[in-house]
């Protein structure tokens, strides 16, 4: 392919090997709220370049309760999600992930360690152990991102901001009794 000056368009991305097991097990009912969150990311084109968004979901009642959107696929995007949690990170118990690289690195590490956050990674090659993330992004890419190219970061920052708070506080959940996440946990708390 050298020769030839040929490039795949299949890329291959390398596994983080890392030790730690998969916490989670699918069980994805969870009865506390912040007790388990799980998180994921996905593209989004701005002008003609690819840019990244990150979400962290409660499981207890499919909030949003993080996000963040940058052009760096990295484990920054995962730092600023946490720092827009409005809840005080103590309480989170549990988080998991895929094994990108993005989420099992020295700063991520420092976030969970510092507030007492156990970690849990999917199994390797098995994106049904991050089930619920993956579905959020799917409801994501079909309501907000398909078909979109947006023109700036600016502007995908305060349109993802508001797609949050519709998700969040109007859209409701066949998952919740159709109820939207703000409505589940008033009811159930």
């Amino acid at each position: 392919m050298n020769e030839q000056g040929l490039v795949s368009k299949y890329t291959v991305t390398s596994c983080n090997e890392s030790e730690v097991e998969n916490v989670l097990n699918r069980e994805f009912e969870q009865d506390q709220k912040l007790k388990v969150i799980v998180s994921d990311l996905t593209y989004v084109r701005v002008q003609q370049k690819w840019h990244y968004i990150c979400i962290l979901v409660d499981l207890y009642n499919r909030e949003i309760i993080g996000y963040s959107a940058g052009p760096q696929k990295n484990a920054e995007l995962g730092q600023r999600a946490f720092a827009t949690v409005k809840y005080n990170l103590k309480s989170l118990k549990l988080f998991h992930t895929d094994r990108g690289k993005e989420f099992k690195n020295q700063d991520i590490d420092e976030v969970l360690e510092t507030f007492e956050i156990e970690r849990s990674l999917s199994e390797k090659g098995t994106p049904y152990d991050n089930a619920v993330a993956e579905a959020t992004f799917k409801t994501i890419k079909t309501e907000f991102i398909h078909g979109r190219v947006f023109s700036n970061q600016q502007e995908l920052d305060l349109e993802l901001f508001d797609y949050v708070n519709w998700f969040n506080n109007i859209r409701i959940h066949g998952s919740l009794d159709y109820q939207t996440p703000s409505g589940f946990k008033l009811m159930h708390l």
